[in-house]
């Protein structure tokens, strides 16, 4: 029988961050020594606590090597975490993905395709975020518009994840730029 090290699990890793503001967003990033833990530089689904508070979330690469993930109003509230307070967090991976919210655009196209939209629910949630990511990476509508069309076509012809991506980068356009995310101080301009 494996011992739970065998099996490749990773402890629960303990740490106190700062959550900052990116315009609307309040984000968290972990300090590198504690996502250096992770199994993955890539996106990462995680369970565990933030001031006690029992919550999931995919903790993004942030694009320098370490992650971060949106504090939400709801975890906000729930958990008393502020911008700029030391919060403790204790987290683990997950192998139990959320879905991803699927913008809608890419629904739309979705459903001019029964084929594709067959493989888009076949598919792995981790695989779903993975598209969502590659599409939402670009700094241009009609860059995105391109990569919708792409991502189609390639789900058609039966691709399950998108090819030539990055994975450890900051793929959210919002909070980054040459895809890192943004730094407190960054954020304020």
């Amino acid at each position: 029988m494996k011992t739970v090290k065998e099996q490749g699990s990773v402890p629960k890793i303990r740490f106190e961050a700062k959550p900052y503001k990116i315009s609307s967003w309040t984000v968290l990033r972990l300090p590198k020594e504690e996502s250096a833990k992770l199994p993955s530089r890539a996106l990462t689904m995680v369970k565990g606590t933030i001031n006690g508070f029992r919550f999931q979330a995919p903790l993004e690469p942030d694009g320098t090597g370490s992650h971060w993930f949106r504090v939400d109003e709801t975890l906000q509230k729930k958990a008393h975490v502020k911008a700029e307070d030391n919060v403790k967090l204790e987290i683990e991976p997950s192998r139990e993905w959320i879905e991803p919210e699927v913008p809608e655009d890419l629904k739309k196209a979705l459903s001019t395709s029964k084929k594709a939209e067959g493989l888009w629910t076949d598919i792995t949630p981790n695989a779903r975020w993975d598209w969502i990511r590659w599409i939402r990476a670009v700094k241009t509508p009609e860059t995105r518009h391109k990569h919708i069309e792409v991502a189609l076509a390639k789900l058609n012809k039966g691709t399950r994840r998108p090819c030539c991506f990055n994975r450890n980068l900051c793929s959210e356009p919002y909070v980054s730029h040459n895809w890192a995310l943004l730094a407190p101080m960054q954020a304020i301009k």
